[in-house]
């Protein structure tokens, strides 16, 4: 299963898109894109999950697609 995460960077002033928690994949300036992104990458990827950061590197939100 590949596992995917929306994250900022420690400014929160970009969003990344990372495979693994390691390689970020894309890169947006805004949150909603980056989440939106996240789920199209990972639905298109099944089976697979993504996890949602926040600012303060929190979990927000986890979901998983089979």
């Amino acid at each position: 299963m590949k596992k995917y995460t929306v994250a900022p960077n420690k400014d929160a002033t970009v969003w990344f898109i990372k495979m693994e928690d390691v390689a970020p994949l894309e890169e947006y300036d805004e949150f909603d894109k980056s989440v939106e992104a996240g789920f199209r990458i990972a639905q298109e990827n099944k089976p697979s999950t993504l996890t949602i950061l926040d600012e303060n590197h929190d979990i927000q939100d986890k979901h998983t697609f089979k």
